[in-house]
């Protein structure tokens, strides 16, 4: 199937002035049309950071994008100005943050900020930009969206902000959403709501989503294609249901082995020992040796590169 994205060789650092941050060192992807791409990983593997350089919101001036190319149907992201750039975000690309309450202006009503984005990118008048507010809104599940167009953010719970963040993401139908934690802070029965609905516009308007999370549980429901993060690096990467089925890098196992079961074979979770290495002061080679079950003395001196084991299975690993 044809890429609508495709990520290539992607490097994200940050400079002071004694040290070279590498957030993103090297990235390898592609986000297939009209499907689900979930970006797993600890905190501080580099996924948002992925995410935010490709809508090219890498906090400056320290940050920037040192190579790569990010290939939005065949146009390469990196090489646009900040008004390109705007004329995209929003429009052919949306993305949903984490949080929504920092996320949303808490100064002007919730139909005001759906209605702005209308207007600036389907050149809609602003009666016409109401009643497309007051439809997506119905469309997310609000029984009564006149009233939600009235409201600020601090008036609607953490779930009913989120479905705003949604409706507005999806106003101007995006080819590709950027979904970074939408689920985080939501109980879990909001959150299989939010996730019923973002597979829902998913399938209407045939949206590729790519999916940023830590929770295995939602990949597991959501993914059609996996990439595995660690140290600013993909260490596995390939169909959902494969990497499932056979996790092949220890990282990947290791996640796999801190998922509980359900049928109560261990009273204990298995903990991966130690913390992501600092982007910072990564070692000289592969990043995930300290914490590594099966480490090989020469782990630490060489960097492995990402292979391919079998068709469309990636692994960063020289014992695979």
């Amino acid at each position: 199937m044809e890429a609508l994205l495709k990520v290539r060789n992607l490097k994200t650092y940050f400079s002071t002035a004694k040290t070279q941050v590498k957030a993103v060192d090297g990235v390898d992807f592609e986000v297939r049309k009209g499907k689900v791409l979930c970006i797993v990983g600890e905190s501080g593997s580099g996924k948002s950071m992925t995410s935010l350089s490709i809508m090219g919101l890498v906090p400056g001036p320290q940050g920037r994008i040192v190579d790569g190319e990010v290939l939005f149907e065949g146009q390469d992201l990196v090489k646009l100005n900040e008004n390109e750039m705007s004329d995209l975000r929003g429009n052919k690309i949306a993305m949903i943050f984490q949080e929504p309450m920092s996320a949303l202006n808490p100064l002007f009503k919730i139909g005001d900020q759906i209605i702005e984005v209308l207007m600036r990118h389907r050149k809609l008048t602003r009666f016409d930009a109401l009643a497309k507010a007051i439809e997506q809104l119905r469309s997310v599940g609000f029984p009564k969206p006149e009233n939600i167009v009235k409201s600020y953010p601090h008036q609607l719970s953490g779930g009913m902000r989120q479905r705003v963040m949604i409706a507005m993401m999806m106003a101007c139908e995006p080819k590709l959403l950027i979904a970074d934690e939408p689920t985080t802070a939501l109980d879990v029965t909001i959150q299989a709501q939010v996730l019923d609905l973002m597979r829902n516009l998913k399938d209407q308007t045939g949206t590729s989503i790519i999916f940023i999370t830590h929770d295995l549980g939602v990949v597991a429901e959501m993914a059609d294609d996996m990439v595995v993060m660690y140290g600013g690096q993909i260490v596995e990467s390939g169909l959902a249901d494969v990497v499932f089925d056979k996790p092949l890098h220890p990282y990947t196992l290791a996640l796999m082995g801190s998922i509980p079961s359900i049928h109560g074979e261990t009273d204990r979770l298995t903990a991966i020992p130690g913390t992501v290495p600092s982007a910072a002061n990564f070692p000289v080679g592969c990043r995930f040796a300290e914490r590594c079950a099966c480490v090989h003395p020469s782990c630490h001196n060489n960097m492995p590169e990402l292979r391919e084991i079998s068709p469309g299975h990636f692994v960063r690993c020289d014992f695979v």
